[in-house]
């Protein structure tokens, strides 16, 4: 019996995934999917699946921590997940495992979007979904939908309403900032963002970035790949957030901001640079940068157990008040 003759390769992003010319995708990196759980047993967070739309097809997973609900309303964290625009989901192992502990130490409502991801739908499709993901979130404020979401409507507080994200996710989370700025969400503000290791990247190396090697570095080579007709490719202002042209810093439509670096990380002086910048910006919020050092970019989601783990997420509960 012949041998199946082997797939022929389109393009590829090593080490992250493989695209053939039949149009299937094959991706070596990113946790299984799980379900979601009715309780937790190691933090008793119950979560579910929900649509948010079927064209474009855009869901959620929601996460209610277990506490006295009669009590009080809880902050709602809209969390936008990791992995390049291209790999994870709301409905991987990692992140599912993460926003668990974080529900539970925060004490807070979390929805997670599962937005479309690259090769199969290139960005600009992220960001739109996110954008989506946040207007039907907030549209739960003013107690009218039919269909709405049961969670949202009985403990969400919307007064208390923040975004967050880590590396790509972050990213997205800063650019729907900068578009409340300017577009409204039915009343509702962005008390705080949560930007842990963001990925921004542009033509030219800042602070201590080393210039060897620039034009073939990861956010580079990411970015050509999974927005591959980019307006001003890496200059956009979507990943270059100081690029000519790109909207003020000033404009960013939340009240405070949480930035992450990580001393390990090729994203790190990059992290910097974008607090330096919205600190100089004239921007009327609170912003403050944590640094991790001898960590690894988003250690705290592949290793929440450790020492600084447990600091990042006690530190991210405490900014969701």
């Amino acid at each position: 019996m012949a041998s199946a003759t082997p797939k022929e390769i389109a393009r590829e992003l090593p080490p992250l995934l493989r695209v053939y010319t039949d149009g299937s995708v094959e991706r070596f990196l990113g946790s299984p999917f799980v379900p979601p759980t009715l309780e937790d047993p190691e933090t008793l967070v119950s979560s579910k699946d929900v649509v948010i739309s079927e064209n474009p097809s855009i869901s959620a997973r929601v996460f209610l921590p277990k506490v006295d609900h009669q009590k009080k309303k809880l902050p709602i964290l809209v969390y936008f997940h990791g992995g390049a625009f291209c790999l994870e989901s709301a409905f991987s192992f990692l992140h599912h495992r993460y926003l668990n502990i974080i529900a539970s130490e925060a004490k807070a409502l979390v929805v997670s979007v599962e937005y479309r991801v690259a090769p199969e739908h290139p960005l600009p499709a992220a960001y739109e979904d996110s954008w989506e993901a946040l207007k039907w979130v907030t549209s739960h404020s003013r107690n009218e939908r039919k269909d709405g979401e049961a969670w949202l409507i009985d403990h969400g507080e919307f007064t208390r309403f923040y975004v967050g994200g880590d590396t790509s996710g972050a990213n997205i989370a800063h650019n729907v900032c900068l578009r409340v700025g300017g577009e409204a969400l039915g009343g509702v503000r962005i008390a705080g963002a949560v930007l842990a290791f963001p990925l921004f990247w542009g033509s030219e190396p800042v602070l201590s970035e080393p210039v060897e090697g620039h034009e073939e570095s990861s956010p580079m080579r990411v970015w050509k790949f999974v927005y591959p007709d980019a307006p001003r490719g890496i200059d956009n202002p979507l990943i270059n957030p100081l690029a000519p042209g790109a909207p003020s810093l000033a404009t960013l439509g939340s009240r405070k901001l949480l930035i992450f670096v990580a001393g390990k990380d090729d994203l790190r002086e990059r992290g910097v640079w974008y607090y330096d910048a919205v600190k100089e910006s004239g921007w009327q919020g609170d912003v403050e940068l944590v640094r991790v050092e001898g960590e690894e970019h988003c250690f705290q989601i592949y290793h929440p157990q450790t020492h600084n783990s447990k600091g990042v997420i006690s530190r991210i509960a405490s900014f969701l008040v």
